[in-house]
């Protein structure tokens, strides 16, 4: 691969005798890895089923390396939200960040989902996890993500830092900026991103990274932690931008990352962060920087949603008598004609722009409730009382999976589509027969 000029000089000096060895990992194959949804299942668990060749990932417990050629994204698990495909050095950040169930954590460059979707897996269901992305588009990718892992206390934003601070001062426990950056640690996966690469980048990437740490600062309530990530090796963008914040807010303070399983100190004096090299671990490359802001965690409370009535849930209610076995308690919120279940002491979002709320259970239309595909990823097997659950070798699971109708016997009505017990999504079975009601977007291809 052919590298920048001023981009190999930079890299010998930062590197100095272990430059060629850098180089090497070029020639190397690169790794591949996913990682565990413990919202549905344990590591472990996973790795006893031995649908691929597994090995642990050792910084982060719930993540594997899998083998070169195998197909886990073409797996009924998948489809299952049991994993996230995510690259091994970028599953640092999310495990190093220390969530704690109950935290109110903001992901605010959250796309596609694969930081976001391990801090909500954290959280276990309780607290609040606010992923956003500025990107409209790419927004979407990371509701999707969302949904499949059966997050249900989350809101999914997209909006400007800026923006989120008029709203949020002092609100987060815990704030993940998995900043913009060059991507000089993705040469190696992308090599189309080494003919994008100039000095003009690296600025613009730093000019964006101040004003988002900026932005952060105030969101994070005192005694709040916050990780600055980015994948790229450039001083410009990792230890100049944090020395700059530090400078300017000495209310924050440097959390030591530990240097194991090969990570490197952070330079120009800042050895508490932590640096991922591909020449060094078994993945491409990582900053990490955890900071503290000094203080006394202080209750803030804003202005929450305003549940609706009895009589408007009415056709919810009627579904739950018949589907469900579990009661959902909580505050039941209609968008349009989508019903919601917020997250506890869940705050108003009017004048942002969210692209969901809380767990979309489904649709009011007409005086019925139709159930939606996130609804589905939300639940367990057990909280459904009409259940239809496909092995693995099975080839109905496929032919549902492509939205087709198959064949199967049991009580007509609502039913939840299950493979080896973990939920799909939703037909409606009549007469021996599960008309299919699997979202669209989400068909095997």
């Amino acid at each position: 691969m052919e590298l920048p000029i001023q981009y190999t000089k930079k890299m010998k000096e930062l590197l100095g005798d272990d430059y060629p060895k850098y180089l090497d990992s070029f020639a190397e194959s690169r790794y591949f890895g996913l990682r565990t949804n413990t919202l549905k299942l344990q590591p472990e668990s996973l790795q006893d089923k031995k649908v691929f060749s597994l090995s642990p990932v050792p910084w982060c417990k719930e993540g594997f390396y899998y083998v070169e050629g195998e197909r886990p994204a073409k797996h009924p698990y998948y489809h299952a939200g049991l994993y996230y495909l995510q690259e091994p050095s970028a599953m640092s950040p999310g495990a190093i960040l220390p969530i704690e169930p109950g935290d109110r954590v903001l992901d605010i460059c959250a796309a596609p989902g694969g930081k976001s979707t391990q801090l909500g897996a954290r959280l276990q269901g309780e607290g609040l996890l606010v992923a956003n992305d500025i990107s409209t588009g790419r927004a979407k990718a990371l509701l999707k993500n969302i949904e499949l892992f059966g997050i249900r206390n989350s809101v999914v934003m997209s909006e400007a830092p800026s923006k989120l601070e008029e709203r949020f001062q002092d609100y987060f426990d815990k704030i993940l900026i998995d900043a913009p950056c060059s991507g000089e640690g993705m040469f190696r996966k992308e090599p189309d991103m080494v003919k994008s690469w100039d000095e003009g980048m690296l600025s613009f990437c730093q000019n964006e990274q101040a004003k988002i740490l900026e932005s952060c600062a105030n969101m994070l309530g005192p005694g709040g932690m916050m990780l600055y990530s980015t994948c790229t090796f450039a001083i410009e963008e990792n230890e100049k931008s944090i020395g700059d914040f530090l400078e300017s807010h000495p209310e924050f303070s440097l959390v030591t990352i530990e240097k194991e399983h090969g990570f490197a100190d952070g330079v120009n004096g800042l050895s508490q962060c932590a640096r991922l090299y591909p020449h060094k671990i078994k993945g491409e490359g990582h900053f990490l920087a955890l900071m503290q802001k000094q203080g006394e965690r202080q209750e803030v409370t804003l202005a929450g949603e305003v549940g609706e009535g009895e009589k408007d849930l009415a056709p919810f209610y009627d579904f739950a008598k018949v589907t469900l076995q579990t009661k959902f308690v909580g505050t039941y919120k209609i968008f349009g004609d989508s019903l919601y279940l917020l997250p506890k002491e869940m705050p108003s979002m009017k004048g942002l722009r969210v692209l969901r709320t809380g767990w979309q259970l489904g649709a009011i239309k007409k005086g019925r409730f139709e159930p939606s595909q996130a609804f589905a990823m939300g639940l367990s097997k057990g909280d459904v009382t009409n259940v239809t659950d496909f092995s693995l070798q099975d080839d109905r699971v496929i032919r549902y999976l492509k939205g087709e109708t198959v064949e199967e016997d049991g009580k007509d009505g609502w039913t939840l589509v299950c493979v080896e017990g973990y939920p799909l999504g939703w037909a409606k079975r009549q007469a021996g027969r599960l008309k299919n009601k699997y979202a669209v977007g989400w068909k095997w291809e």
